[in-house]
């Protein structure tokens, strides 16, 4: 049906009702190994903290674990929270791996929220506000320089040598999360590809390319062919109907508990999304049904925001057994028809 796509799969680690924190992990750890038997080209992780939603906290260590674990998958952060983790010890453990997976890791790094995570991993509310586009240039510069030094509001210190240095030159693959219009800008300023999430319709990922083309093009960049990751959820049934049946079990219990996790670092109430009704987006949304109608979605999806890397959200069951089958089953019965 469509050539030239590249094909992940998004995993949360999300804790189900009636599951332990064990249980969530072992999931997503087994989903990376299934992904790579079934032929997908990579494995991207969430990091989340004091939260059921992901009971991932280090998409790193997650990483490390799951490269481990394979031989040919590619393993991504979606994302690693800047916010809360300081740029060059990350650029450490990236280089790291880099080396021992034989150059297998991307990274995706984020500015998070303004939630409690502040405060308890104590880098603070400024860190989220103000620090983001500071912290991102220092990661990059840690990547791609043998010697880095600071002198910003956020990070001061002498020139230090960066051991190990990357493998990949001229360094690992750095990708942005993108929900706004500044990230998008500050991301195209420094010709990094953006993430962009479930809960975005099409159009809206369409739009956010757009912007990005031209303020790169603003800042001196050619976009074109900026490998932009755009993620789905996915579930193969024998007809859709079917398929939302599933989703709709057992997707609105996790959200409800999940969800209710983000904490504000100031202790006020924030608006939360009803579960089902969010559940219903996503189901409107993204790819479900038998295997022709999954691809076509995928398909259409990428034609309409110019995305041709996917990474699908295959834990909608929250079962075990199911994650499983849902990933055998996109790969072999979806992932034919989207790579012809």
């Amino acid at each position: 049906m469509t050539t030239g796509l590249r094909l992940g799969i998004f995993l949360l680690a999300g804790r189900f009702p009636g599951q332990d924190d064990g249980a969530a992990l072992r999931r997503a750890r087994d989903a990376v190994v299934c992904a790579e038997a079934a032929g997908f080209d990579d494995a991207w992780i969430a990091e989340h903290h004091f939260m059921s939603y992901g009971t991932c906290p280090s998409a790193v260590t997650f990483a490390a674990h799951a490269l481990g674990a394979t031989s040919r998958i590619g393993l991504g952060t979606a994302v690693s929270v800047l916010s809360t983790t300081h740029p060059v010890a990350l650029a450490e453990q990236v280089a790291l791996l880099d080396h021992l997976s034989d150059g297998r890791l991307w990274l995706g790094v984020g500015r998070g929220g303004p939630w409690v995570d502040l405060e308890v991993l104590d880098t603070g509310l400024a860190r989220y506000e103000h620090g983001f586009a500071e912290g991102l240039d220092l990661l990059v510069r840690a990547l791609t320089q043998p010697r880095v030094a600071a002198d910003g509001d956020h990070f001061a210190f002498r020139e230090v040598t960066m051991v190990p240095r990357p493998r990949t030159r001229p360094r690992p693959p750095v990708v942005v999360a993108a929900t706004s219009a500044p990230t998008v800008r500050l991301a195209a300023e420094r010709g990094l590809p953006m993430l962009l999430g479930l809960h975005m319709t099409d159009d809206e990922k369409a739009a956010m390319v757009e912007q990005y083309d031209a303020a790169a093009r603003d800042a001196g960049r050619e976009p074109a062919f900026v490998p932009h990751i755009s993620a789905m959820l996915a579930q193969v049934a024998d007809d859709r109907e079917r398929a939302r049946a599933q989703v709709r079990a057992a997707l609105p219990g996790w959200l409800a508990d999940g969800l209710a996790g983000y904490l504000p670092i100031n202790g006020k109430p924030r608006p939360r999304r009803d579960p089902v009704a969010y559940t219903d987006l996503l189901c409107d949304l993204h790819a479900l049904g038998a295997p022709a109608e999954c691809a076509r979605r995928v398909h259409d999806s990428a034609d309409r925001t110019g995305i041709r890397h996917v990474i699908l959200m295959v834990e909608a069951r929250g079962d075990h057994a199911a994650t499983m089958e849902n990933i055998t089953r996109l790969g072999a019965e979806v992932l034919p028809l989207l790579r012809g």
